[in-house]
C-alpha cells in the first residue's frame, strides 16, 4: 500500500460534466436504501452499459453500429459485453473487477456529497444529490440550480478529505478565490495564467498568501508569462516533494489535471476565462457569492470520518441560493452581444462550422475556450456565432446566461427561445438541442410551437417561423412539423447540424431557410 504523500489535485475524468454525474446518479438512485452488494453492483453495471453510459472496449469493437445508433443494447448484448469485459481493476474496500469499477465511477459523486455507499451498507442519495437529479429532470435542464449544487460542494470540498489519502491540506476553491484577491491587491490584477494552475493543484497547504507570493516570484523570474511546460513541471514536482516522473507524468500535471480543474471551477460560475482561454479570473457578476465563500469557508472543520465529512459536504447552505448576479440585465445583454460579435470576427466561418459538427460526433473540442463550455450551452453559443457571421443584416439575440467576459454559463431558460433572429420583414426563433430520438417532440418541438405562436402574436406584421437544429432529426419530428403546419399553419424548419451549416453558408437572409 502506498504511503500518504503530496499529490496533485485531480478530479476523475470519468465524471467530466454534471450531466454525466447525474445520469450515473440516476441509475444508483434506483437502489437507494438497499445494502450494497455484488449483485446490486452488477445490476448497476447492466443498466449503465444498456444505456451506453459506460461502453467497454469489447463493445466498441463488436457493436459499432449499435453504439452509433440511438437504440439501447438488448439484454443478450449486455450479457455478452459483460462476459467479455473482465475488469482488471482494484480499489480499496472492494473486490477486484466490476466491484472496483463501480467504486471508480461513484467515488467522485460521493466526495461531492451526492451519494454515500459502502459494501454491505445502505446506499444513500443525499438531499444535495436529489437536488441534482431534480435539476436534470426539469425541461430544460436547470443549469443555474446545478451550478449552485456544485458551488455548495466545491466551496466545502477538502483536498485531504477522508475519501483520499493525501498530505495536501487545503480547500481548493476558497484557496483559489483568496489567491486571486491577494493578486488583485498586490499587482492590480486577479488573473492567473493557465500554465500557473499546477502550482495551485500541487500546493501543500491552505496558505493563500504564500501561494500568491510564490506565483508573483515566479512571474518575476520569468516575465511576460513566457513559461515552458518543462519549468512548470519541475516546479510542480518540487511542490509535491517528488522526483518521480512516472508517478506524476508531465501530461497529467501540465495538461489533463489543469483542464479538469478549470471545468470544475467554472461550473460554480465564480470563475471565468480571459485572453482567449489563456487566463482564469474572478467573475465579477458573482462577487456576492465570491465574498461569501471567502468569509465562510476559508477556514474549515477537518474530518477523519467518512460519514461525518459526507454529512458536512452534502448539507445545503441556503445562503448561496439567495445571492443574485450583481449586474443589470441591460448591462449583461450589452456584454453578451459585444462578445458574440468579437467571436464572430475572431473565428472564420469554417472554424465555427467545424466546432458545430464536433457536437454531432464523438469528438472533443480542442479550442481553448469552447472546450470549457458544456456541450448544450456551447451549441447555443456556436449557433449564435454562426448566425451572426453568415447573416450580416439580421439581428441575433441569444438568451443564454453569461459571465462578465460574455461567455455562456447556462443555456436559455425554458420560458425563452434559445435565439431570436429578425430583420425588417422576418422573425425566426432558433432552438438547438443535442437530444436525439423520440424525446425531441416533447422536450423541444412542443415548446418551440408555443414560442412560435407567442412570437407570431407579438410580431404580426412580420413573417414568423422557427428553426430547430439537432445532431440528427428523428422521423417523428419530421412528421410533427408537417402536422403543425396543417393544423395551425406554423412553419418549423427542421435541420441537422450539417444541414444548418450548409444552409447558412449559402443564405443571404433569414427567409432563405423557408426556401430549403
Amino acid at each position: 500500500m502506498r504511503n500518504q504523500e503530496y499529490k496533485i489535485l485531480s478530479f476523475s475524468t470519468t465524471m467530466r460534466n454534471p450531466i454525466r454525474i447525474a445520469e450515473f446518479l440516476k441509475i444508483l438512485a434506483k437502489h437507494e436504501g438497499y445494502r450494497l452488494s455484488h449483485d446490486i453492483i452488477m445490476n448497476i453495471v447492466y443498466d449503465l452499459i444498456k444505456n451506453k453510459l459506460y461502453i467497454p472496449l469489447f463493445a466498441t469493437k463488436f457493436y459499432k453500429e449499435k453504439i452509433s445508433s440511438y437504440d439501447l443494447f438488448t439484454d443478450e448484448e449486455v450479457a455478452n459485453i459483460i462476459k467479455n469485459s473482465p475488469q482488471k481493476h482494484k480499489e480499496a474496500g472492494f473486490n477486484a473487477g466490476w466491484d472496483s469499477r463501480f467504486d471508480t465511477w461513484y467515488k467522485l459523486p460521493m466526495e461531492f456529497g451526492f451519494c454515500y455507499y459502502e459494501m454491505d451498507e445502505q446506499i444513500v442519495i443525499s438531499e444535495l444529490g436529489q437536488g441534482m437529479l431534480n435539476a436534470v429532470n426539469e425541461n430544460p435542464i436547470n443549469e443555474a440550480k446545478i451550478s449552485n449544487i456544485f458551488l455548495n460542494s466545491l466551496m466545502k470540498y477538502q483536498s485531504n478529505n477522508p475519501f483520499r489519502k493525501v498530505s495536501n491540506e487545503n480547500a481548493p476553491l476558497p484557496l483559489l478565490l483568496n489567491v486571486m484577491k491577494i493578486l488583485q491587491e498586490s499587482c492590480g490584477n486577479s488573473k492567473i495564467f493557465k500554465q500557473e494552475i499546477p502550482f495551485i493543484t500541487c500546493w501543500r497547504d491552505n496558505n493563500a498568501k504564500d501561494l500568491a507570493k510564490y506565483i508573483l516570484k515566479f512571474r518575476d523570474e520569468f516575465p511576460s508569462f513566457k513559461y515552458s511546460d518543462d519549468i512548470i513541471y519541475q516546479r510542480a514536482l518540487g511542490l509535491l516533494n517528488s522526483i518521480n516522473e512516472k508517478r506524476f507524468k508531465k501530461s497529467q500535471v501540465c495538461s489533463e489535471s489543469v483542464d479538469e480543474y478549470i471545468r470544475k471551477m467554472r461550473i460554480t460560475k465564480l470563475i471565468t476565462l480571459r485572453g482567449n482561454g489563456r487566463f482564469i479570473d474572478l467573475n465579477s457578476f458573482e462577487n456576492g457569492k465570491i465574498d461569501f465563500v471567502i468569509k465562510n469557508y476559508t477556514n474549515y472543520e477537518k474530518f477523519s470520518n467518512k460519514k461525518e465529512y459526507f454529512e458536512y459536504i452534502s448539507k445545503i447552505d441556503e445562503n448561496i441560493l439567495a445571492l443574485q448576479v450583481s449586474a443589470s440585465l441591460e448591462y449583461q445583454d450589452d456584454i453578451k452581444l459585444k462578445t458574440l460579435n468579437n467571436f464572430a470576427a475572431s473565428y472564420t466561418k469554417e472554424q465555427i462550422f467545424y466546432e458545430l459538427n464536433i457536437l454531432s460526433s464523438k469528438k472533443s473540442s480542442k479550442d481553448e475556450v469552447f472546450k470549457f463550455i458544456p456541450e448544450p450551452t456551447r451549441f447555443e453559443f456556436l449557433a449564435s456565432i454562426a448566425l451572426r457571421q453568415n447573416l450580416k443584416n439580421v439581428e441575433i439575440l441569444p438568451n443564454y446566461s453569461i459571465d462578465d467576459e460574455g461567455l455562456p454559463t447556462n443555456h436559455a431558460s425554458g420560458n425563452k427561445p434559445d435565439i431570436i433572429c429578425y430583420d425588417k420583414e422576418t422573425c425566426a426563433i432558433t432552438e438547438v438541442s443535442l437530444i436525439c430520438g423520440r424525446a425531441q417532440i416533447n422536450n423541444e418541438l412542443l415548446p418551440i410551437t408555443r414560442h412560435l405562436k407567442e412570437q407570431k402574436e407579438s410580431e404580426e406584421q412580420k413573417e414568423n417561423f422557427a428553426i430547430f437544429v439537432a445532431p440528427r432529426i428523428f422521423d417523428d419530428s419530421k412528421r410533427y412539423i408537417k402536422f403543425i403546419k396543417f393544423d395551425e399553419n406554423l412553419d418549423i424548419i427542421n435541420c441537422d447540424i450539417k444541414e444548418f451549416c450548409d444552409i447558412l453558408s449559402h443564405a443571404k437572409d433569414l427567409a432563405d431557410f423557408l426556401n430549403v
